[in-house]
């Protein structure tokens, strides 16, 4: 195994700017992996967090802790002042900066540090994995002054960043990327390995046995879930059998909580679990559910919780929308939900129902359409993007400089 320090000398590094804390984020694991798997292709990778524990190395990565107060606000000021003294510490040796919209404004004033300069390096490349996602009718102020933020910061960056890279063509779109700025598109992927066990675990359902439904992520109200709910209820009501886990927290979990407790554990709401934990809960499952309505920030998004469902072995119940087709296309592992309605989810449920003696066949399916969708490729494609810019950076300061050669002849 090649170590972080064997590549020092002769490795381009990367500086990736991680806003928060890494504990603190949902997708902690999908930014470690995806920095692992640029390291595996041969990137040295600093990734900045706002975490307390200094340095760290693991194998081609370093994670670099800039400890800040928990001050909402001033919290994302100190931190970004921290890192922008770490990266003008690591000026000479750094080739890509790659930061996210709430790190623009501080990346900027670096951009602006390395023109006085002259310098042709570091670039700073903007990376969209996410639009406001909260509900217009639910969102508070925060949630809608930050909405505006991200909006604004896409809006700046589509003018001033040296390239941008996407999680989706539809995302890089919808935040209209100019198409000399794309670098290229790297989606969510799932650690096959780890969801492997999941699948020989498993003990799919007899005639006489409920079928396993499973849905973990977050539990906000415009993820459709009291929909999926009241689905399994009335699909219960005439004669089918099911049984509902929700894994997660979010706005809507106390009301998702009162309903269950009323479906004598039919449904169960559980707490957010460690992501180790994952795949000895999906392995109790038979079916993963994706209930999501057809809305644009759904659209553009990389359904990792999807990925997972599959690298799991599991076949899909999942909406109608292009996230979701996107991904699954024509193979016969799903099961499709033509709306988010409570109806058009327990038309999906009769499917299942129907065919509960034949889900093997589906997950096994899933299971072999995965090799697309890992981090590995993520890694990869993300990689090619970073090449991509550089060598594109390459070929106008070359001929800048022929363009003067010419001139001073």
């Amino acid at each position: 195994m090649i170590t972080y320090q064997q590549k020092k000398a002769a490795h381009p590094l990367v500086i990736y700017i991680v806003s928060g804390r890494l504990k603190h984020q949902l997708d902690a694991t999908s930014k470690l992996r995806i920095a692992y798997e640029l390291g595996q292709q041969g990137w040295r990778v600093n990734v900045l967090s706002a975490d307390e524990k200094g340095s760290q190395f693991s194998e081609a990565i370093e994670v670099v802790c800039l400890n800040v107060p928990d001050i909402y606000l001033l919290r994302q000021v100190f931190f970004h002042l921290k890192m922008a003294h770490f990266v003008l510490s690591k000026w000479d040796d750094t080739e890509i900066v790659l930061f996210g919209q709430i790190s623009a404004p501080f990346v900027f004033l670096l951009k602006l540090w390395r023109q006085l300069r002259g310098d042709s390096l570091p670039l700073f490349v903007m990376d969209t994995r996410t639009v406001p996602m909260e509900d217009k009718q639910t969102a508070s102020l925060r949630d809608k002054i930050r909405g505006l933020f991200y909006n604004n910061m896409n809006a700046f960056a589509n003018r001033w960043a040296d390239g941008q890279t996407s999680i989706t063509s539809r995302m890089a779109e919808v935040v209209k990327i100019p198409a000399d700025r794309l670098w290229g598109v790297w989606p969510s992927g799932a650690d096959v390995e780890k969801f492997i066990p999941a699948q020989k675990m498993r003990r799919w359902p007899q005639e006489d046995e409920p079928v396993q439904l499973a849905y973990i992520g977050v539990l906000h109200y415009e993820r459709n879930l009291m929909s999926l709910c009241e689905a399994v209820e009335k699909a219960n009501e005439r004669g089918m059998r099911f049984e509902l886990s929700l894994t997660g927290m979010g706005t809507e979990k106390d009301n998702l909580e009162h309903f269950a407790s009323q479906t004598e554990n039919r449904i169960r709401v559980n707490s957010p679990l460690p992501h180790s934990q994952v795949p000895e809960v999906l392995s109790r499952a038979h079916v993963g559910v994706l209930p999501f309505p057809d809305e644009e920030k759904y659209r553009v998004c990389s359904p990792i919780k999807l990925f997972e469902y599959m690298a799991a072995g599991l076949p899909i119940l999942a909406t109608r929308i292009v996230c979701h087709t996107d991904v699954i296309q024509n193979r016969p592992m799903v099961f499709w939900a033509e709306d988010a309605t409570p109806e058009g989810l327990r038309a999906a449920l009769r499917l299942v129902w129907e065919a509960r003696l034949s889900l093997k066949p589906m997950g096994d399916e899933a299971a072999s359409l995965i090799a697309f969708w890992t981090w590995k490729e993520s890694g990869r494609k993300l990689s090619e993007a970073l090449h991509y810019g550089l060598q594109l950076n390459a070929a106008k300061l070359q001929a800048r400089q022929n363009s003067a050669s010419r001139l001073d002849k």
